[in-house]
């Protein structure tokens, strides 16, 4: 039963891990990830480390979000 168990948890875990995740980020514009970094810190690292939202876009495609 155990075994059974973890089976089951493993298998979820692979099946959800190659799911896009869809963040509405500011109201308007949604983020889209697929296979990417977690966004909290994708998007706080990007703030920090750019000044334009042209760049901000540019290096959060980098960690694998894209804006619809």
């Amino acid at each position: 039963m155990k075994r059974l168990l973890i089976l089951a948890t493993v298998s979820a875990a692979l099946m959800t891990s190659g799911c896009i995740t869809l963040i509405d980020a500011d109201g308007d514009d949604s983020w889209h990830g697929n296979n990417a970094q977690p966004f909290d810190a994708a998007r706080e690292e990007c703030d920090d480390r750019t000044e334009s939202r042209d760049a901000f876009i540019v290096c959060m495609a980098e960690k694998g979000w894209t804006r619809s």
